[in-house]
């Protein structure tokens, strides 16, 4: 409750500081621990998100970062609540993903004896997050909440931790509240973007390969100009398929799991690599064998928002430390040169990828995810949100549907199982005008299905294509490779998906088919609930070229 001497509470002074960045939505499992910062949401605007266990909580802010560029916010508790979360913290991370999360802490007066549920939270998500810190005042709040957005936006982007001793959020103080933040954009130098021109003109063979966070609308735009004039190929790198339209002339694929082999050979023949954003970590760089290391062959220029990053892996022949939105922004002012030596390279590298991912590959089993992925290439809209977990299953979506607008796919480059569900139920909160689909594992699915009862809770019409070959199929296909037929604890035993739905109140169909999709589908839509479309796949389907026996073939072969 407001005090009338002008005094709040840390609870109260915490909630209206997220009110002043202009937070829009709050994800939470509640906990005693900030019992106080709870009740300062009551009265205030910003609507908080009740979900079912923290690791999806933390899901759901760090999708909602990763869709807006600004902070997702989490609410967990102590101790368990805390780790709970860690798995969000690092998706963060690795993904460069703004967000904060605000743990529940033991009173001060207690600290370091072990009190109950107490962890030391500096220690315990230092290597995890940008910056782990505790309040102890609350009269600091409004610095430490500012500095954690700028912390969590600028550079490259990534968690915050910050702990709440429950005694300091039920204290009293005088402050005033900290001004809007703002992202820092860190713009390139007109000597950057003269030697790039340079470099480019010089050129036989560029390309440009797109990554990493601090996109915006208006950057996707002006880098599809950009190709356009300068009439090169573009590629995008594992999960960020989005930084370009696909159907696009320029568009040559990505860098995901199973590219394309003509993408790999057009990029180790180039002798001019453009990369923006991206750290081209393990995924894109296809365990790091694309480009040498620490000098690349080809001419390498390396455009990043956070300095760290620049050189930290391979060294740029031209360093370039700018976000992607701001170095956008200046390929505005690049001349074309009069004759491209490269022209139809672009076109040649488009065709590449059209033929690689028009068509469904042929796959044992009634029920072909290919096709399916082609069928909803053609159904969706381009403004619908895709999602999905970690699996090998989410080879097909990345293969053989497009997209074609800007923040219209969330995924974790981190690679992390259960992430489907939480990104579509935040993503579907924020944009709840917007269809909102996502596919699952089936033991993707089950490591935060119960976060589907918070979608029939909030009455979120997300559609869940659950695909099950009962088990963990990557493990299962590493497994057949590395010790073929001798198969342990990769098998699942699975629940009736579509009763599932149904029992929490959402709707279930069971798919045995391929032809019965499209039916399943427009009865989820027409549905209006939450709804689960559960595909039965044959396990023998592990990848679109690939299968369990042939794998196991070849590998005993080899032996």
């Amino acid at each position: 409750m407001r005090s009338n001497d002008g005094s709040r509470t840390g609870g109260e002074i915490l909630v209206d500081q997220l009110v002043a960045h202009g937070v829009q939505h709050v994800f939470c499992v509640p906990g005693e621990s900030y019992l106080a910062a709870l009740d300062a949401f009551h009265d205030r605007s910003i609507p908080v998100t009740i979900c079912r266990q923290e690791g999806g909580a933390a899901m759901m802010a760090e999708a909602v970062g990763k869709a807006t560029g600004r902070p997702g916010i989490c609410f967990v508790t102590r101790g368990p609540g805390a780790t709970n979360a860690s798995p969000g913290i690092h998706i963060a991370m690795q993904d460069s993903t703004p967000m904060i999360v605000f743990v529940g802490q033991v009173a001060r007066e207690m600290r370091e004896r072990e009190a109950f549920q107490e962890l030391n939270y500096r220690a315990v998500f230092g290597t995890m997050a940008k910056w782990a810190t505790e309040i102890d005042d609350p009269a600091r709040i409004p610095e430490i909440v500012s500095r954690a957005f700028h912390v969590a936006t600028n550079g490259r982007p990534g968690p915050v931790v910050i702990a709440l001793p429950e005694d300091m959020l039920t204290e009293r103080a005088v402050v005033g509240d900290a001004p809007a933040f703002e992202p820092v954009e860190t713009w390139p130098g007109l000597t950057d973007m003269s030697r790039l021109q340079k470099m480019i003109w010089a050129a036989q063979r560029p390309i440009m390969i797109l990554g990493g966070s601090r996109w915006s609308e208006k950057a996707w735009a002006a880098t599809q100009r950009f190709a356009e004039r300068f009439d090169i190929p573009v590629f995008t790198t594992f999960r960020r398929g989005h930084l370009f339209d696909q159907t696009h002339r320029n568009y040559g694929g990505d860098l995901g799991i199973g590219p394309n082999p003509m993408l790999l050979a057009r990029i180790k023949a180039a002798d001019l690599v453009i990369l923006v954003g991206s750290r081209m970590g393990e995924m894109p760089s296809q365990s790091y064998t694309l480009f040498e290391i620490p000098q690349p062959r080809q001419t390498f220029v390396h455009v990043h928002p956070d300095v760290n990053e620049l050189g930290r892996v391979y060294r740029p022949h031209l360093a370039i430390n700018a976000s992607p939105t701001a170095f956008a922004a200046a390929l505005e002012g690049l001349q074309a040169p009069n004759t491209i030596p490269w022209a139809g390279e672009a076109k040649s590298a488009h065709d590449e990828y059209v033929a690689f991912t028009e068509n469904a590959t042929d796959v044992p089993g009634a029920v072909n995810l290919g096709e399916i992925m082609v069928w909803l290439r053609g159904k969706l809209s381009p403004d619908d949100i895709l999602c999905n977990g970690a699996g090998n299953f989410s080879a097909w979506l990345h293969r053989f549907y497009r997209l074609r607008r800007f923040n219209t796919f969330i995924g974790p480059t981190s690679g992390t199982m259960g992430y489907g569900v939480p990104a579509a139920i935040g993503v579907k909160r924020l944009y709840p005008e917007r269809n909102v689909f996502c596919l699952a594992g089936d033991g993707d699915f089950l490591m935060h299905g119960q976060e589907f009862m918070t979608a029939v809770q909030y009455d979120l019409p997300v559609i869940i294509a659950i695909v099950d070959n009962g088990m963990y199929g990557t493990i299962r296909m590493h497994q057949e490779r590395e010790y073929p037929g001798r198969v342990i604890a990769t098998a699942l035993k699975n629940p009736d998906f579509a009763a599932y739905a149904r029992a929490f109140g959402g709707f279930g169909v069971t798919v045995d088919k391929t032809a019965d999709f499209a039916g399943a589908y427009d009865a989820a839509v027409a549905s209006g609930k939450p709804a689960i479309i559960h595909l039965k796949v044959d396990p023998n389907a592990i990848t679109p070229v690939s299968t369990i026996e042939g794998i196991r073939a070849r590998a005993l072969g080899g032996r």
